[in-house]
């Protein structure tokens, strides 16, 4: 290398790292801001495991969660390593902030429809009536698909059914 290239060596290293510098700052702050922003789905709440069957168990699966957003939303049961069992709600309006409480009877197949029951509190929760088979024990994971937003969350914890 030559005296005369050094110059534009240095000033092209002088370049990048100023470029790397701002890339960093750039990145601290979208950071930051992805931090403060509210998940989509919020609360998220699951019985750890349940048995429509077995004494001593709870006999349906509590699922109950809020959104950040209003949207329609479809509720499905999912196993823990892909495939879906069962639909519970299909394209149900939720308003922004407010808690969907719902309750699985560990069956397969589409709700055919709902009974409404009332929580301890008054909180209205709905007892999706899904009529198939019964579903095998295992780990299942509960999808929560928003229709407006284009998007889908799945829950961040499995919960267990457990069987005869």
């Amino acid at each position: 290398m030559t005296a005369v290239d050094r110059p534009a060596v240095d000033r092209l290293a002088r370049v990048v790292f100023a470029l790397l510098v701002v890339a960093c700052f750039a990145a601290f702050f979208i950071t930051q801001r992805l931090k403060h922003t509210p998940t989509v789905v919020q609360l998220f709440k699951l019985t750890p495991s349940f048995s429509p069957t077995l004494p001593g168990y709870t006999k349906q699966e509590a699922i109950s969660f809020k959104l950040s957003r209003a949207d329609e939303v479809t509720v499905t049961i999912e196993r823990a390593g892909g495939g879906e069992v069962a639909t519970l709600v299909r394209d149900r309006p939720v308003t922004r902030y407010k808690q969907l409480s719902l309750r699985w009877n560990g069956r397969l197949g589409e709700a055919r429809g709902y009974t409404v029951l009332k929580g301890r509190n008054g909180h209205t929760i709905l007892l999706a009536l899904t009529g198939g088979m019964p579903a095998p024990s295992g780990e299942y994971r509960v999808r929560v698909s928003l229709r407006e937003q284009h998007r889908s969350v799945l829950s961040p914890r499995n919960f267990t059914l457990v069987g005869p």
